[in-house]
């Protein structure tokens, strides 16, 4: 069972939570001890699963399903409560419920009828909600949200019976204020293009795609962010992402073990190669593995773990990637898996705006990518202080990068870029490196503007 990393100051505050009911308890009255607090749990269906957690910060309320479920959203007063049905999921087991605190009382789920699950959030007496300011949104194929508003007093005038209809959350291409439909767009790094530029001209026999956007501004550096390329090993990344959104909904656990077989076995990146054919990892030492030392074999396993290719691939589409495609196992070295720096940023958008995974899985993810060994793309351009979880990729003619970085002034921001290379010629890193510092310091400033004609400083 996966137990989650917190900070020590977390950790006290989690000791109120009862483990064995998993309660949580909050105040409308304590805003600032409510980001703390979060839960969650696993419907398991007959045919589905419905995967949900409630971020009680945000009044925000996340599920997946198998299946393509059409939820059906309704309110009803006596008491007041907000109905979730989920038609064609079977709970296969009995009713169960947490309470949450004073105002929304609790959460229950239970079997309607023989053919749909329910979810009901439950009011206190006396309390409701806008209901046009509760929002059904389908984030993709599988994955549902209802953003709930603070409850309000009830009135007199409030009716009985009143149902939403779903909305779909916007993509780059529905909306081009939204970036992955989550993070707001605001504007591109004009100033920061010239000197892109300029290095990219130096460059010339390197061809690149890059894409960098921040996550507290909404500005954003797009050029040939949507270039295909060979992914190499940056394809680990939405596999890692894929395999914990399979733990959240039950179907891989960490610790169960999986074999090493003789045709997952390759060469290229890794140590496990060289283990004897037929050895057992855990699950989590084979995505560590995966992700810190770039393993090959590790991430076939992993693969063949998930369903193989084509169920990752169906997933990558559900998720918004257009270009990432694994088209044959690890070590590619032919370059045939693609994808793209836009698509690597919007696998990392979704994921840190919890849409793909749970806060703990998230979190864990994002840990392993921050153990990452390899520290010559990305990471070298980085300031002291920032933090980065990455991930690399290098077939000799391609090399690439795609992370999250953390600064020291606490903003945050997505990166990825890839360069096609003369093979393994050194001065593809040296680019990457440059791009990668020209960034940061550009985002680095209290109020970023870079100067068109300021000298190149990105050779510390």
């Amino acid at each position: 069972m996966f137990v989650p990393k917190f900070s020590s100051h977390t950790k006290r505050s989690l000791m109120l939570l009862t483990h064995k009911e998993n309660i949580v308890k909050f105040s409308w009255l304590l805003p600032s001890f409510l980001s703390l607090l979060l839960f969650g749990s696993t419907v398991k269906a007959n045919g589905a699963i419905a995967n949900w957690h409630f971020d009680s910060n945000r009044n925000h309320l996340d599920f997946t399903t198998d299946e393509n479920v059409q939820p059906k959203v309704q309110l009803l007063t006596n008491p007041t409560r907000l109905v979730i049905d989920l038609p064609g999921v079977t709970l296969g087991y009995p009713q169960t419920s947490q309470r949450v605190g004073p105002v929304i009382k609790d959460i229950r789920i239970e079997q309607l009828n023989a053919e749909t699950t329910r979810m009901v959030v439950t009011l206190a007496p006396g309390y409701t909600f806008d209901l046009a300011q509760v929002q059904l949104q389908k984030e993709f194929a599988n994955h549902w949200s209802v953003q709930l508003p603070k409850p309000i007093p009830l009135t007199a005038t409030q009716p009985k019976y009143l149902e939403i209809t779903p909305s779909i959350s916007p993509t780059v291409s529905d909306n081009s204020t939204l970036f992955a439909g989550v993070v707001p767009m605001h504007s591109p790094m004009k100033a920061l293009e010239p000197q892109i530029k300029a290095l990219m001209s130096r460059y010339s026999f390197l061809k690149t795609g890059m894409f960098f956007l921040d996550l507290d501004t909404g500005d954003y550096l797009d050029i040939g962010g949507d270039r295909v390329f060979p992914a190499a090993s940056t394809i680990k990344l939405p596999i890692l992402i894929a395999f914990f959104q399979d733990l959240d909904a039950g179907k891989v656990t960490l610790h169960e073990n999986l074999t090493m077989r003789r045709d997952l076995v390759t060469n290229g990146s890794g140590s496990m190669q060289y283990e004897r054919v037929g050895k057992k990892y855990t699950a989590l030492e084979t995505i560590t593995k995966m992700i810190t030392i770039s393993d090959n074999t590790a991430t076939n396993m992993i693969i063949d773990r998930l369903g193989g290719a084509a169920k990752l691939n169906q997933r990558f589409r559900n998720w918004g990637l257009k270009n990432t495609v694994i088209r044959h196992l690890l070590a590619d070295l032919r370059g045939t898996n693609t994808t793209s720096s836009q698509d690597m940023a919007r696998v990392l958008a979704l994921v840190v705006n919890n849409k793909l995974v749970s806060l703990q899985s998230r979190e864990q993810a994002l840990d392993i990518l921050r153990h990452t060994t390899i520290h010559t793309l990305l990471p070298a351009g980085l300031g002291k202080g920032a933090v980065i979880a990455n991930k690399t990729g290098d077939i000799g003619f391609l090399i690439g990068d795609a992370g999250f970085v953390t600064m020291p002034n606490g903003k945050r921001y997505l990166a990825a870029i890839f360069v096609t290379r003369p093979y393994k010629d050194t001065r593809g890193r040296d680019f990457i490196r440059q791009v990668s510092q020209l960034v940061y310091d550009y985002l680095n400033q209290p109020n970023p503007v870079a100067a068109v004609n300021s000298p190149n400083s990105a050779t510390r």
